[in-house]
């Protein structure tokens, strides 16, 4: 609830407490009247939130009255930015990111003395403040930034420990190579020597794995359906009356000039008090065109743009690595540029951290689409992401299995995601990556029921790229984790080892040997097929049968997942699914080359297509949940 709101209530005015000088001070000064100052402290009992934020939030005061008052009540100045870069560093034992997360730089003062840039009075102990000089948060982050660009941006490139990170593969050309073509070169030989074997082995472990896949989807399905839908139930009980933490939302732009207004647009629409949000639009260096575009937009207090300095590898998880420093919340969130979360959504994610355990270190929402309708592509693509969401990924995780993130709606512990080094930024799915690296670590990660609507890729190369570089990263993340196998079972335990090693084997393996599982059509129309010499016509004829089974059982799970009222129009498009598979066949081959030849190459996916189509008819609301 807002000052607004409070106001209409008709709350009364209580007296400013004797210890609350910096309030007493702007109440004398006329910067807000008494009731008004009552008001906000009532706001503060029940957000976790310093006086200026709520302040300037609701829009009472700005931020040059706010730091003026500051100035006085410590007989300090005020510094401008000219004044900040004529100041020379101090040498602190703090380093950058500590800096940079207190907002605070240690400076030699104009007269000898030393001194620290500060936005307000430190409570931190990363920079001994000794004289404090006031200026604007942004424009401090901003200068530690500059002056310390070269150690911020390196350590934005390896943030993650070696040995959980793909970034050793950057030197090592020559090595992936020279294996590759000795492989393919085996494989032909073996192949020309004896056909029809390799033909037979790769036909036994595509079915294998086929077998393996739909068990697993299977398992999940039950488990899911077989689950009440209630809230799960708390560590310790409600948490009534819990001040609600801050929260920092950072969103990865690059070359999003198409959707910038919708994005800020639909950002607005969130509910969570405003004084707790702290949104930080994360973009590149080299994006002029995105950066002015968003200078042309009035962006409220609560939302600031970070500029990453250009460098390699120019990924989304190297930027978030170098904004986690700027934020400022204790809760750390993931949105993409064309993202419509529900409005509610951080309150309910905020609050259901406050009752999880302290193992539950990540929240996933629910990812759906609202340009469903705008053709064939998009329509499949949303039945594939309902049944991911709401079914397979809730399903694995009520059965224990370890499960890879997706790449938004995602909400972290912020002190955990840090220990842990952020994200690879080296690997093009540091989602599903960090995903395993918080299992391996011991913790948790719940799905939590609120939606968040994307835009379907719904034209075909973009939908093969986009595929390529989710499948290139599921391929360098398992080549990561199973650097040491002995270790990784050691730290997963035999269930989710298992686990991991049947959906990433299993899901790679059907989308590269797919075109050895369509040869069994061939049974089906009663054609030769190249494994009549070895097994029996009626053995062959009840294998497809099997792959027939697999195919329905398929759709059932498709079908379940688009049964909820927003989702049913989509019933008669189950069938088609059979068609849109294959898609990931091709996208599988071209993942397997830049895998040897460019594994950090972001292949980035355009948004903005559904706007210029008209495509969106719901008003970017939350999709239902049922």
């Amino acid at each position: 609830m807002g000052i607004s709101e409070l106001r209409q209530v008709g709350k009364p005015a209580e007296k400013l407490g004797a210890s609350e000088s910096y309030a007493a001070q702007l109440v004398r000064n006329g910067v807000i009247s008494a009731s008004d100052m009552a008001l906000v402290q009532l706001v503060q009992k029940h957000c976790d939130a310093p006086l200026e934020s709520i302040l300037l939030a609701e829009g009472l005061t700005d931020e040059d009255t706010l730091l003026k008052a500051h100035a006085a009540r410590l007989t300090t100045r005020c510094v401008s930015p000219a004044d900040m870069a004529g100041l020379p560093t101090r040498d602190t034992a703090a380093s950058p990111g500590d800096l940079l997360r207190a907002g605070a730089l240690p400076v030699t003062d104009r007269d000898g003395m030393p001194a620290t840039l500060t936005h307000r009075p430190i409570t931190s102990t990363a920079a001994p403040p000794g004289r404090m000089l006031i200026a604007p948060r942004k424009q401090v982050q901003s200068e530690i930034a500059r002056r310390l660009r070269t150690a911020l941006t390196q350590t934005a490139q390896a943030r993650v420990p070696e040995v959980e990170s793909c970034r050793t593969w950057s030197g090592r050309l020559g090595l992936r190579l020279g294996l590759t073509l000795g492989l393919l070169g085996l494989v032909c030989a073996l192949t020309f020597a004896f056909p029809l074997m390799v033909f037979t082995i790769f036909a036994f472990w595509a079915a294998l794995t086929l077998v393996i896949t739909i068990s697993l989807k299977l398992a999940a399905f039950i488990a899911r359906i077989s689950q009440e839908d209630k809230p799960p139930q708390p560590n310790s009980g409600p948490v009534a009356g819990a001040p609600l933490p801050r929260v920092s939302i950072m969103v990865p732009l690059f070359r999003e000039t198409e959707i910038a207004h919708a994005l800020i647009a639909r950002l607005q629409r969130l509910t969570y008090p405003k004084c707790l949000l702290d949104v930080i639009l994360v973009l590149e260096e080299e994006d002029d065109l995105t950066r002015q575009t968003l200078a042309q937009i009035d962006l409220p207090p609560w939302m600031r743009a970070v500029v990453v300095p250009d460098g390699q590898p120019r990924t989304k998880p190297r930027a978030m690595n170098y904004a986690l420093d700027f934020c400022e919340g204790d809760i750390i969130g993931i949105f993409d540029a064309e993202d419509a979360p529900a409005p509610d959504q951080i309150t309910a994610v905020a609050r259901r951290f406050q009752q999880a355990p302290p193992d539950v270190v990540c929240l996933q929402g629910i990812l759906d689409y609202y340009n469903p309708r705008q053709n064939w592509l998009a329509r499949c693509f949303t039945i594939e992401y309902a049944a991911w969401f709401r079914m397979i990924m809730p399903g694995m995780a009520r059965l224990g299995f370890a499960i890879p993130l997706g790449g938004t709606t995602l909400y972290f512990r912020r002190d955990i995601l840090e220990k842990l080094g952020g994200w690879d930024a080296h690997n093009v799915t540091e989602d599903a990556d960090l995903g395993f690296r918080l299992a391996r670590h011991g913790y948790r990660t719940e799905m939590i029921a609120t939606v968040t609507g994307e835009e379907a890729n719904c034209h075909l190369w973009p939908w093969i790229k986009q595929r390529s570089r989710w499948l290139k990263g599921y391929m360098t993340t398992y080549l990561v984790h199973m650097r040491h196998p002995r270790r990784l079972y050691r730290q997963l335990g035999a269930w989710k080892f298992w686990g991991f090693q049947a959906h990433f084997v299993s899901a790679l393996s059907q989308v590269l040997l797919a075109p050895v599982l369509w040869s069994f059509w061939l049974v089906l129309f009663a054609l030769p097929h190249p494994m009549d010499w070895m097994i029996a016509r009626d053995t062959l004829v009840i294998l497809c049968s099997l792959f027939l089974i697999v195919e329905i059982l398929g759709m059932v799970i498709y079908a379940a997942a688009v049964s909820g009222r927003d989702h049913r129009h989509l019933m008669w498009w189950v069938p088609t699914m059979h068609f849109y598979a294959p898609l990931a066949a091709i996208a599988a081959y071209k993942a397997l080359y830049e895998l040897v030849l460019k594994p950090f190459f972001w292949d980035k996916t355009v948004h903005g297509l559904s706007l210029k189509a008209g495509a969106i008819r719901r008003s970017d609301n939350a999709v239902d949940l049922t």
